[in-house]
């Protein structure tokens, strides 16, 4: 198993890290709509949120040689289902015609009181 951390990802706000490797396999911590620069929050849409969430994911998989095309699993945390079509729409045009399995969850909050946080689990081939 190895510890990943990325240059260039937001920090960790907590004591974990970016990913975990274990075989194949990569488990990307949950990202928020953390400006990697400045770590406020971004975003004042569920769109914005989860456009800058994913750019924060993509940092972390690219910091490892990976995509978003790599993704196998997604898990979303909602801090409310109303806003499950716009983060939806977003989700969809970044992840193009791939379309990994997913989970979404309505939760009451997140540390940093965020609409949105995404997971992953990545696959690496060879």
């Amino acid at each position: 198993m190895k510890i990943r951390n990325i240059k260039g990802a937001p920090e960790a706000i907590g004591p974990y890290s970016h990913a975990i490797q274990t075989g194949n396999l990569v488990f990307c911590s949950g990202q928020t709509p953390l400006d990697p620069a400045t770590m406020q929050l971004v975003g004042k849409t569920i769109g914005e949120q989860t456009e800058r969430v994913l750019e924060n994911l993509t940092i972390v998989l690219n910091g490892l040689g990976l995509s978003l095309q790599s993704v196998v699993k997604t898990t979303v945390f909602l801090k409310s289902m109303d806003d499950f079509q716009g983060m939806n729409d977003v989700y969809a045009q970044k992840f193009g015609n791939h379309r990994p399995a997913r989970s979404t969850i309505a939760i009451r909050q997140n540390p940093l009181d965020a609409m949105v946080e995404i997971e992953c689990i990545a696959e690496i081939t060879v």
